[in-house]
């Protein structure tokens, strides 16, 4: 039974796409419901009685600062689980546990440093990120209460990376899955029954996010882990820094350049539409994020499996896992493509019932998702990339599509034959066209082709 066992987590054995399957089935789920920790608290929010457009409105403004949390969590979390399994696939295990340590330490500085800077300067990035007089006092009390959890956010997310890397599946999904019931259940508690409102949202995640932390560290230190966390790993090491690093910097630049495009967006949204159309985004945003889920999960759990073969060497199964991965993807977000177009009533309405977002919503869900299977490409090539350690590929191209399409196109088309604010939500679906398109192509061009070598 233990060598059955054993056998699963060997990722250069059996077939690929059964291994892929093993993580991804309960790592997407895992993000699903680690996704509940915002997107619930939108939902509960966005029907309070009275003031519901303008508390979702106030939520939606700290969207770039929760995204901002998670691009640290990855640049140390995505940045050391591939060369953690690399390690694995030559044996090496000193050397895993000694990176696992580093990026532990990462986290945990950058944590403390971030919820203090943050909490420092809330108020000038509130209104920078498009916060009226009307709606900062509803972003002010959820996002004074959340970053008093920044670290557990960090250690969840960027550490459950660890517990993945070693095949450990369904454990990565009950690390996300008991914080996110909980606050699943604590939010009605605090928003409602306690009458604490937005600030009851923020007190639930908190609870709810430390709960994931505390689980992530009881098992990566515990007997079950392949390769525990341990203090003298955690001993800081310059090189394994800097290799760390620079491998998390595409996911940490996705996520910082999300941020970036939307405070962009909320701002000039709030030039050309006002709070309304700020609220519209923090539903389209909601949506993306559960629709991104699936494609995450699936491209995230490959990673480990083109790492571990990769460093054995197996250039066939990483080209197995290469195709499988693409072709998953493509077929999902040409699905999720049509019951957006067919149904965008029910998507916006799972958020807010108001007549006038509702109206104006569902043409800005259809330009906004337009061609979204032209982003599987860029999730499937960005993957390869990470997961083989292509650093600067990654990099360069988590630049392209935000910040050197999206962001100019944001601030540029709603200038153009009076577009206004149809432009911004335009700007997404051609930078899907165009940074899809050449991530995937390059990738085909230089990894693809030295697998067959």
């Amino acid at each position: 039974m233990e060598h059955t066992s054993t056998e699963k987590r060997d990722f250069g054995v059996g077939s690929v796409s059964a291994a892929i399957l093993r993580l991804a089935i309960p790592m997407t789920f895992a993000q699903l419901i680690n996704v509940l920790y915002s997107v619930v608290d939108r939902i509960y929010i966005g029907h309070l009685p009275h003031t519901s457009t303008e508390a979702l409105t106030g939520i939606g403004l700290t969207l770039p600062v929760i995204t901002i949390v998670t691009a640290f969590a990855n640049l140390f979390g995505m940045g050391g689980a591939p060369l953690f399994s690399m390690e694995r696939g030559r044996e090496n295990t000193d050397k895993a546990r000694t990176i696992m340590g580093n990026s532990f330490a990462l986290i945990l500085i950058f944590g403390l440093l971030l919820s203090l800077l943050c909490y420092l300067f809330k108020e000038p990035l509130l209104y920078l990120f498009g916060a009226s007089d009307t709606t900062y006092p509803y972003a002010d009390a959820y996002l004074s209460i959340y970053l008093l959890g920044t670290i557990f956010v960090m250690i969840s997310l960027g550490m459950n990376n660890f517990i993945n890397a070693q095949g450990f599946g369904v454990m990565g999904m009950l690390t996300v899955s008991i914080g996110a019931v909980l606050n699943l259940i604590l939010d009605p508690v605090f928003i409602f029954i306690f009458g604490l409102g937005i600030r009851g949202a923020a007190v639930a995640t908190v609870i709810s996010q430390m709960i994931s932390a505390l689980w992530v560290l009881k098992f990566l230190t515990g007997k079950k882990a392949l390769i525990t966390l341990s203090r003298r790993s955690m001993r800081i090491k310059r090189r394994l820094v800097r290799d760390i690093t620079t491998l998390g910097l595409s996911g940490f630049i996705m996520s910082i350049t999300n941020g970036a495009v939307q405070i962009i967006c909320n701002a000039t949204l709030q030039n050309y539409g006002g709070d309304l159309y700020i609220g519209i985004m923090t539903v389209i945003n909601s949506v993306r994020e559960i629709v991104n889920i699936p494609v995450n999960g699936f491209t995230n759990s490959a990673q480990p499996v083109m790492s571990f073969n990769y460093g054995a060497q197996k250039y066939g199964r990483v080209k197995s896992a290469i195709r499988f991965m693409t072709i998953f993807c493509i077929v999902f977000t040409l699905i999720v493509w049509a019951l957006i177009f067919f149904f965008p009533h029910f998507f916006i309405q799972v958020f807010n019932s108001d007549p006038a977002l509702l109206d104006n919503g569902i043409p800005a869900l259809h330009v906004y998702f337009f061609g979204i299977f032209m982003m599987a490409l860029q999730f499937s090539g960005q993957s390869t990339f990470v997961a083989l350690g292509y650093s600067r590929h990654t990099i360069f191209f988590s630049l392209l599509r935000k910040a050197v399409i999206v962001i100019p196109l944001t601030i540029w088309l709603p200038t153009v034959g009076n577009l206004g604010t149809t432009g911004v939500f335009l700007a997404e679906p051609i930078s899907n066209f165009i940074g899809g398109t050449a991530c995937f192509v390059t990738m085909m061009f230089t990894v693809w082709r030295k697998l067959d070598a």
